[in-house]
């Protein structure tokens, strides 16, 4: 039996997914989380196959989550869920450690798929993802701007660039109206540029978010 673990802030998303994996005969949902600390606590309590892991949670990056994970249990196979196009985030979540990376858009037959194969000690990811990856593990030095920010300031950048404001992200992320702003800032300086609107324009040429 395959123990998973599931992490997600949103109470109906965690229900969701524990009906798709529990109709499963050989996984079974032990626990859930929807904050990251809530993860990490049961992470330590327990014995777990596999974690599905938002990458977004309210009180800490999901990445960052991620990367105390596997300082803790190194083997521990983590799945990364996450709304964002896997086609970007997906690199920075396999570089932070995760085994796979799934979309919400994603079918349930992928996510079971995706959970089994990493109890298998496999990794999981599109195509897509994968032509990424390899991409970017090429380009070497070649790094394009966005590549120079943290986990934390890049998520602040694809929501500034799916057309939140300051403020909606604030809300989003539970962090302050300062905090974002500082944020946005250190964006605009580490990719040198002035504006909002080139910070959006930069995202939705390089289809880093959806805009909304």
């Amino acid at each position: 039996m395959i123990r998973v673990l599931v992490a997600d802030d949103h109470p109906v998303v965690r229900i969701g997914l524990r009906e798709i994996l529990a109709r499963q005969r050989d996984i079974a949902v032990l626990g859930e989380a929807g904050t990251g600390a809530e993860v990490c606590k049961l992470v330590a309590q327990k014995t777990w196959d596999v974690v599905v892991l938002d990458v977004t949670l309210p009180d800490r990056s999901g990445l960052d989550v991620l990367k105390e994970i596997k300082r803790e249990r190194p083997k521990l196979p983590i799945l990364i869920l996450s709304a964002y196009p896997e086609e970007e985030y997906a690199v920075r979540a396999l570089r932070a450690g995760a085994a796979g990376y799934v979309t919400k858009k994603a079918s349930p037959e992928e996510l079971v798929r995706a959970v089994r194969r990493l109890a298998q000690g496999l990794r999981y990811m599109s195509p897509a993802a994968a032509e990424e990856l390899i991409g970017a593990l090429g380009n070497g030095l070649d790094q394009a701007p966005h590549e120079r920010l943290s986990d934390r300031e890049y998520q602040v950048l694809c929501l500034l660039g799916s057309g939140k404001s300051v403020g909606q992200i604030a809300q989003e992320l539970e962090r302050s109206v300062k905090t974002i702003s500082t944020y946005r800032a250190r964006i605009l300086e580490k990719m040198e540029m002035q504006s909002n609107a080139q910070l959006v324009h930069y995202v939705l040429q390089r289809r880093l978010a959806e805009p909304v």
